[in-house]
């Protein structure tokens, strides 16, 4: 055997185990699929109860919800209003546990140094891995569909939120710390009194940043039969339609900016509301 015989295949190692979690832990997997299925179900009714001009209309009432109001006009008269819904369901779900997962586990990081240095490289990998690959082991486990799509959805936008959260965290001055502790505040008290607001321009980072790799990486997974807007984007390419594909994008485009300005002013109101 020489050197250039030997080779690398992570999937001789991969595959084995990948079937071993589908014949022991297949009731684990198939709860998982119920929440996020009865999450995203509940998420998308609500969407689509309203008729579009009525949720329209919600938004242009205020005054802060103009741009709003104006992106999910654009999604109606697109005539994409169902499937845009689909996808905003959807990246509502992933990002909501992404950031559940992400926001603790990156405080928990700014405070243990030795579990960031251990993080730092992981992060690195998952921030380097083409999203696709994350759609592989998804689809093996959990089958085609919309539930594999949101579990690779959420791996994806794990990273830049926990990485930016724990930066965010290490960022607080440290004589407000100092302040908060020499009058006798309890930690529960100098984190959402002074981390958290003082963290906040950085959160929203990312924030910003784990709602578009979601949206980006749930277009992708149109092809895995996730609907919404990514199936729109396929149906286009499959066909060469260009005006399709078009059509698609500038609506995904409606709904990144709608995403983050409902993600920007919930967290705005909320710092408000609980000033340092």
């Amino acid at each position: 055997m020489t050197l250039t015989d030997i080779t690398f295949s992570p999937g001789s190692y991969l595959a084995p185990a990948v079937d071993w979690l589908n014949a022991n832990l297949h009731p684990l997997f198939a709860a998982i699929s119920r929440f996020i299925e009865a999450a995203l179900g509940g998420i998308e009714g609500g969407l689509l109860a309203l008729p579009a001009w009525a949720m329209i209309a919600l938004f242009i009432s205020r005054r802060a919800g103009l741009l709003a109001a104006c992106m999910l006009g654009f999604c109606w008269i697109s005539g994409f209003w169902s499937a845009s819904m689909q996808t905003i369901a959807l990246v509502s779900v992933s990002v909501l546990i992404s950031v559940a997962i992400a926001f603790p586990l990156g405080i928990v990081a700014a405070r243990v140094k030795r579990l960031e240095a251990i993080l730092g490289p992981v992060l690195n990998v998952m921030q380097t891995v083409p999203p696709w690959v994350y759609l592989i082991p998804a689809v093996m486990v959990f089958s085609l569909g919309k539930v594999p799509a949101i579990i690779a959805t959420i791996i994806y936008g794990i990273p830049p939120m926990l990485r930016l959260t724990t930066l965010a965290f290490n960022q607080v001055p440290k004589d407000l710390l100092e302040l908060g502790q020499a009058t006798g505040a309890k930690p529960r008290t100098i984190l959402l009194k002074i981390e958290l607001p003082c963290a906040m321009p950085t959160l929203l980072v990312g924030l910003n940043q784990c709602i578009l790799l979601s949206l980006a990486m749930v277009v992708l997974a149109g092809l895995v039969g996730a609907g919404g807007l990514g199936a729109e984007v396929t149906r286009g390419l499959t066909r060469m339609e260009m005006g399709l594909g078009l059509r698609a994008g500038l609506t995904i485009v409606a709904v990144a900016l709608l995403l983050d300005r409902l993600s920007r002013g919930a967290l705005e109101k909320r710092t408000a509301r609980n000033p340092v």
